[in-house]
């Protein structure tokens, strides 16, 4: 069954370098520019799970995410778990032995067509602080899973923005809540 306007044709609006804004029909939707896609990391380790933060120009302040980063960077038809790869040790430092592709997601699929690959980073290494490239300035969390709904909440009361995908540590609990 298809959508109401989904027979109408695209059309871009507005296009900058990382950004597109297009209309189809009543419809207003972001997408990236140049088809460009994310890799997700669910990096997780001896019981901990990697978490970075950095600020967020579009946010005005930092957000506690999982790793992420564009897959293309390292060519156009560059495999999401090659992006992965590359990201997880850019931002955190770690490598792994193996990644696992556990599909795509959207996060926000009413008003951006963006989506993600989540990859699943197994046998970890440290290999450098992370840190990120350039002026990236991210910080690097080594977060114990038992104890991570505790550190999502305090760093949401010190005015931490969060990510979404952040829910995926947080499903269950907030399933047994209530």
């Amino acid at each position: 069954m298809s959508g109401v306007d989904s027979d109408k044709p695209v059309e871009t609006v507005w296009a900058g370098d990382w950004l597109t804004m297009k209309r189809q029909g009543r419809w207003e939707f972001v997408s990236r520019a140049r088809g460009i896609r994310a890799a997700v990391i669910l990096a997780v380790d001896d019981g901990h799970v990697l978490l970075v933060d950095q600020y967020r120009a579009a946010l005005g302040r930092h957000c506690l995410e999982l790793p992420a980063g564009l897959v293309g960077d390292g060519g156009s038809d560059e495999p999401a778990t090659v992006a992965a790869a590359r990201e997880l040790e850019e931002e955190t430092g770690y490598r792994a032995e193996r990644f696992e592709d556990c599909g795509d997601f959207y996060s926000s699929p009413g008003m951006a067509s963006e989506g993600f690959t989540l990859i699943r980073a197994h046998g970890l290494t440290r290999m450098g602080d992370g840190g990120g490239v350039a002026e990236e300035n991210i910080t690097v969390h080594r977060v114990p899973l038992d104890g991570v709904a505790h550190y999502i909440a305090a760093k949401r009361a010190e005015g931490m923005a969060m990510d979404v995908k952040l829910l995926l540590l947080l499903g269950a609990g907030l399933l047994k809540a209530g």
